[in-house]
């Protein structure tokens, strides 16, 4: 993490100084985004197809990844035909969209795509341009849903049901819109959405916040947390060892995500001592940076493993995560995509 971003973390979540200095610069984003998003939301066109946004609004990492694998599995059970589509960012591909799969290249078309594509064995469209990616679903699979992996802010692009997550740590750090605070659109925009998913990250139990969904007045909210429990090879990805296993050992815990404490969490919660090596978020790895002279295993997230698959070192290992959602959502969302479809 740089200094700047330390900087910036500790004025969002810390309530850190600094803030009063960037607050101009706040109301000229704002002042802005506002006018963007009036002149985009004019253009829209509805495709024949529904349209589920999974997004957030503020910077950093959610968890919507595993949302994503969720409801693409849930949707696909219930019979319908669901297609993702997401940015690809990192990718270095020349030319897109790209038709991602289980067995495409990181390099090219990003970590987050692979790593959905290897758990949902489902159609999955990545680019920029979230309209062309929903063409290329419809025209080569008949997808009759698409989920949109990030794309709340993407505002040409039409949508049926709105979900957004939040960090039920960090929550919405100051309550301000970027540079001053690390939100992307007023709070209020939370009024608007269809739900809100309360990450707990890796708490292993679904627990509300009351004072939370009272202050900004909620509707349809939902608690989550991510569940962990064993860790594979990238070598032979058969061969794991459960987190229990490895209580009161030391291991080297890397992670190139937007937030990372929640991995670290995770495994500390198991008993793990850690060495954390912390990377920007979708950062690139060389193997130099994953030799550390010892004996001690390496852990990284699944995300960054999808990366690593090319080096041949014998002692990393990558933590898979599943969405565990609170009881009666997945309900609503069928009935709510129902009714959109009829």
């Amino acid at each position: 993490m740089s200094w700047l971003q330390r900087a910036l973390e500790n004025i969002w979540y810390n309530n850190g100084r600094g803030k009063w200095l960037l607050l101009p610069l706040t109301f000229l984003y704002c002042a802005i985004h506002s006018f963007q998003r009036w002149k985009l939301t004019r253009k829209r066109s509805k495709p024949p197809l529904a349209i589920i946004i999974v997004g957030n609004i503020s910077i950093g990492g959610t968890g919507k990844t595993p949302v994503v694998i969720h409801l693409a599995r849930l949707l696909a059970k219930a019979g319908y035909k669901p297609g993702i589509i997401t940015r690809g960012y990192g990718g270095k591909a020349t030319q897109w969209p790209q038709d991602v799969n289980a067995e495409s290249n990181a390099v090219d078309v990003g970590d987050e795509p692979v790593l959905m594509a290897r758990h949902t064995h489902l159609p999955i469209a990545a680019g920029s341009d979230r309209c062309v990616d929903i063409q290329l679903l419809r025209s080569k699979y008949n997808c009759d849903v698409i989920i949109s992996d990030d794309g709340l802010q993407h505002y040409p692009l039409h949508r049926d049901i709105e979900i957004v997550l939040i960090d039920s740590e960090r929550q919405l750090g100051n309550g301000w819109c970027i540079p001053a605070g690390p939100l992307r659109e007023n709070p209020q925009r939370l009024k608007s959405v269809d739900f809100v998913l309360l990450n707990n990250g890796s708490h292993k139990e679904i627990k509300s916040n009351p004072a939370f969904i009272q202050q900004h007045q909620l509707q349809s909210v939902f608690s989550m947390y991510l569940s962990g429990k064993s860790i594979y090879s990238l070598a032979s990805q058969k061969e794991k060892q459960s987190l229990d296993d490895l209580q009161g050992k030391v291991v080297h815990a890397v992670t190139g995500i937007g937030n990372p404490q929640r991995f670290y969490q995770t495994l500390e919660n198991a008993g793990i001592k850690l060495i954390k090596h912390s990377f920007p978020d979708h950062h690139r790895f060389i193997a130099e940076e994953l030799v550390f002279n010892d004996k001690k295993i390496i852990i990284m997230t699944e995300k960054d493993a999808v990366k690593c698959q090319q080096f041949s070192l014998n002692n990393i290992w990558y933590l898979p995560i599943e969405a565990r959602l609170e009881k009666g959502f997945d309900e609503l969302l069928l009935d709510k995509l129902g009714t959109c479809m009829k």
